[in-house]
């Protein structure tokens, strides 16, 4: 018997939809590319107020472009993510639509939201310290950080505002980087 997701998951088209219905008994709303219409933003928001929605877009430059337009209008909604290693099929094509039933399934289960916080939880200074900017090795560092918290690949500076809209602590981050090798 297939998991059932009781939240409508976002998705960018039917393959997508297509692949977790494979996975799961779920529903989708499909955006049909990075130029979301208002009638689609209509739709989740409706989904969002009834049964909860999750974002669940390809790790990539169009999916984190749908993904932004979401999280515009809808700051508080669930984000799933899916690294581009997991994403990828033998053609190197990136999409959630490639990935495994186990994936999936590990990437919903580590579904994360949005807080709003006053105070940052990671400044400019604690990435550096961190060793997650300006080391030459930063980027492995972020690659690293983003698989373990599931919370997709960034820039310094877009990942410190990650590690702030999730209210992820310094603790988590150096765990996290407990078992990175160089």
């Amino acid at each position: 018997m297939k998991p059932y997701i009781r939240e409508v998951i976002i998705v960018e088209g039917r393959d997508d939809t297509r692949r977790l219905n494979e996975v799961f008994d779920c529903e989708t709303i499909e955006t049909n590319g990075s130029a979301i219409n208002k009638r689609t933003l209509d739709e989740i928001e409706v989904a969002l107020n009834t049964r909860g929605a999750i974002i669940f877009t390809d790790p990539d430059y169009p999916g984190q472009k749908i993904r932004n337009t979401i999280l515009e209008r809808f700051p508080n909604i669930k984000e799933a993510f899916i690294s581009r290693n997991k994403a990828k099929n033998k053609r190197g094509k990136i999409g959630v639509e490639n990935a495994s039933p186990e994936d999936l399934k590990d990437a919903l289960k580590r579904v994360v939201t949005s807080a709003k916080t006053e105070v940052e939880t990671i400044t400019k200074s604690d990435m550096i310290d961190l060793q997650l900017s300006g080391q030459p090795d930063s980027k492995k560092r972020r690659h690293h950080v983003a698989e373990k918290l599931n919370i997709g690949y960034a820039n310094a500076n877009s990942m410190r505002q990650k590690f702030n809209r999730y209210n992820i602590q310094k603790e988590s981050i150096l765990d996290a980087l407990k078992d990175y090798k160089e």
